[in-house]
């Protein structure tokens, strides 16, 4: 669990949650537990984060796999900053109002993907409520950077809503990404806890019109498990999200930051995990990843060989 203190500054991580008072802490489960990070491999992936100056979302949420992935030289790059114009009761990224874009972080990514020979790659970002355009074309600008310097890879992004911004879906679609990840996190009846300044609806319209506009695409989204949901919304999410044609759904288990974010209500049994697979299996996704440990950008590449196969076993080729 971190702190709600930035360790790179002397300011609050999370100035809206300073005041409210501790969660209980529920103690973690054995299928929960992780290595701690640090092998060779682990630290030359750091260092070229470090020195081209990006950062990741491995870092900024606590990811518990960033031991695991970075020793595979994969890390998912956030984008635009690490500062959010939102404050979602689950999440650990900084809260306040970011910087201007850095015109140099499209190339500087480019570069990374290099260096560490990525055949996939996931690009996520920060919310940025304060541009014009969400950080749409600053998204576009990434993809085509990468494709320049590394035609072979394939590129995944995990995209904010886009609320109130008309026409950036659009940019960011052109830009012809392989994957479409926005992910809707919990079910419609936490929103207002959880994911305050989202709209749960509007999320599930924005992967459908992904399909609208490019049905070539792959979509996916994912979904935290353990924050007070009941089963059946989960079942009824599973199918808002077929209803939108999206291949690829994501199951997770909760895990609270600090004591200042929204409390685990229930650590969910792997078993429970595998059951949700079976049932979104049967409602037609393409691929499924459920379990404790399971991430938006976990095992990202595998995932995607998995999914081009799917497809094409689905079109009888």
């Amino acid at each position: 669990m971190v702190t709600l203190i930035d360790t790179r500054a002397d300011r609050p991580r999370h100035p809206e949650k300073i005041h409210r008072d501790d969660s209980p802490v529920l103690r973690k489960p054995d299928w929960i537990r992780v290595k701690a990070p640090g092998s060779p491999v682990y630290k030359e992936t750091q260092k070229i984060v470090r020195e081209n100056n990006l950062v990741t979302v491995c870092e900024e949420a606590s990811c518990p796999n960033i031991g695991e992935c970075w020793s595979k030289k994969h890390a998912t790059f956030m984008i635009m900053g690490e500062i959010c114009t939102r404050a979602c009761a689950f999440c650990n990224v900084r809260t306040g109002l970011p910087g201007p874009l850095d015109p140099n972080e499209p190339e500087n990514v480019a570069t990374a993907v290099e260096k560490l020979g990525l055949e996939h790659v996931v690009i996520t970002s920060v919310d940025r409520d304060d541009l014009a355009d969400g950080g749409a074309q600053h998204f576009a600008d990434v993809i085509r950077a990468i494709r320049a310097r590394n035609p072979k890879t394939t590129i995944e992004i995990l995209t904010p809503d886009f609320l109130r911004k008309d026409g950036a879906l659009e940019i960011v679609v052109a830009a012809k990404p392989d994957v479409f990840n926005h992910n809707l996190e919990t079910v419609p009846s936490k929103y207002l806890k959880v994911r305050p300044g989202a709209r749960y609806f509007h999320s599930i319209r924005l992967l459908q019109r992904v399909k609208e506009i490019d049905p070539t695409i792959f979509t996916k989204s994912g979904i935290m498990v353990g924050l007070g949901e009941e089963r059946n919304e989960v079942l009824q999410l599973m199918d808002d999200l077929r209803s939108a044609e999206v291949d690829f759904m994501t199951i997770g288990q909760y895990l609270a930051p600090s004591r200042k974010h929204h409390p685990v209500m229930e650590f969910v049994t792997p078993e429970q995990f595998k059951s949700y697979a079976t049932v979104a299996q049967a409602k037609g996704f393409l691929l499924v990843s459920s379990s404790p440990l399971t991430r938006s950008s976990h095992h990202a590449g595998e995932d995607f060989a998995a999914l081009r196969a799917a497809r094409l076993a689905k079109l009888g080729m």
